[in-house]
């Protein structure tokens, strides 16, 4: 069985309740192996910042744990939020990784701060003008990856001439306008933010104009997705993620908790709703359960790649839904 669409892995390396920032790196870590032995094309990690569930801030740093080991699959940054960093400082980690892991290094930028203001002024310092210069930040970033031209004074070194990809992150139309003028695949993070991906990957679509690294428009659309033997226990393994978003929400950031059958409850007690818009597009049961909802979601949206996060608060279980997935989506490996 062919799959829909080629699966990648988006990991947040979960901080659970009752652990450290170790541990979440050791299971990402193990996490890539499995990933890769089951067939998915790429392993991205995200930069978040003042976040005590996420364990993935010094995102290159993290791509060169787990990438060590790996031999074939695709390692990369889902994103990097550029304006907090110059873009040299970007060349130089990433043109690092391509070194080590070379021609399997994937670059994704986004404009957003990855945490909230006072966190983001203490990364840059100022926040004046940053975003604002998102666009022609990500242009000098893509000329610290060209080959090096006569007389220049400024290069990356490492990164100066390696093919490294540039993606273009979004949760608005604002990053599929500069993808599509830009000539660059568009991920859109159809995971937390549905609101825009229709109304996005249509302008991304519409406006697209062929580039030295992209000849036609490639859309990669994240999902979350929760696989168990049953829909009562995937339904269950959830509700780690919801109290997640509902901890954000209500200005109580925390660890991933472990789940619990009163979720509704915990939802009502502030006035929301477990099905908040945030995860309102996520697959979530048994094996036949997800086959069903993946489909549905490729068929409506037609995305050339699907990237798959699961917030699950036990590691074992995390494992298994990504197995479970694989399995229904046709990529098991044939040696498993």
């Amino acid at each position: 069985m062919q799959p829909m669409v080629p699966l990648s892995v988006l990991d947040l390396s979960p901080i659970v309740q009752g652990a450290d920032a170790a541990a979440a790196l050791k299971n990402s870590a193990d996490l890539v192996r499995h990933a890769e032995r089951l067939g998915y094309r790429r392993f991205w990690m995200a930069e978040h910042h003042n976040m005590p569930g996420v364990a993935s801030a010094a995102t290159a740093v993290c791509l060169a744990h787990v990438g060590q080991g790996t031999s074939t699959i695709r390692l990369g940054a889902g994103g990097i939020m550029l304006p907090n960093h110059a873009p040299l400082v970007i060349a130089e980690q990433f043109g690092t990784l391509e070194s080590l892991f070379p021609g399997r290094i994937d670059l994704g930028l986004g404009r957003a701060p990855g945490t909230d203001q006072l966190t983001a002024r203490a990364l840059r310092r100022t926040l004046v003008g940053d975003v604002d210069r998102f666009p022609q930040d990500v242009v000098e970033l893509m000329a610290y990856f060209a080959p090096v031209q006569p007389e220049q004074r400024i290069r990356a070194v490492p990164g100066a001439g390696l093919p490294v990809p540039i993606w273009i992150l979004g949760s608005s139309t604002y990053g599929a306008q500069l993808a599509a003028a830009l000539g660059l695949p568009y991920a859109f993070a159809s995971h937390f933010a549905p609101a825009e991906l229709q109304q996005a990957i249509a302008i991304y679509r519409e406006r697209f104009e062929p580039s030295e690294q992209l000849q036609k428009p490639y859309v990669m659309l994240g999902l979350n997705v929760v696989a168990a033997p049953t829909d009562e226990e995937a339904r269950f393994l959830f509700t780690s993620i919801q109290q997640a978003f509902l901890n954000l929400r209500t200005g109580r950031p925390s660890p991933l908790p472990p789940p619990v059958h009163d979720i509704a409850e915990r939802f009502a007690a502030v006035g929301m709703s477990p099905s908040m818009g945030a995860l309102a597009s996520a697959v979530v049961g048994s094996p036949e359960t997800v086959r069903r909802g993946l489909a549905e979601f490729v068929a409506a949206h037609r995305p050339d790649e699907v990237i798959v996060t699961a917030q699950i608060y036990d590691h074992a279980a995390r494992i298994r839904s990504f197995e479970i997935l694989a399995e229904v989506a046709g990529q098991y490996a044939a040696a498993a």
